[in-house]
C-alpha cells in the first residue's frame, strides 16, 4: 500500500478568498460558485504552498493511504 499527500480544506471557515488558486503550482484547487476552495485529489502533490498562502490558515497537507 502507498501514502498520497494532499491539502485540505475546512469548508466551514473558507472565505473563498481565491488566494490558493493562485498559488498552486498545479492548478488543482478551485473555488466553484465562490463558496469554498475544492482541491482536485488526482492533481494536488501535496507541496504545500496552498497552506502557507491561506491567509484564513484552513488549508492543511495530510496524508492518506492510497
Amino acid at each position: 500500500m502507498s501514502s498520497k499527500r494532499y491539502a485540505q480544506v475546512d469548508k466551514e471557515y473558507c472565505v473563498s478568498c481565491g488566494t490558493c488558486t493562485k498559488a498552486c503550482p498545479l492548478q488543482a484547487i478551485s473555488v466553484p460558485d465562490g463558496i469554498s476552495a475544492v482541491v482536485e485529489l488526482a492533481r494536488c502533490i501535496g507541496c504545500c504552498l496552498c497552506a502557507r498562502e491561506c491567509p484564513a490558515s484552513v488549508i492543511k497537507v495530510v496524508t492518506a493511504d492510497v
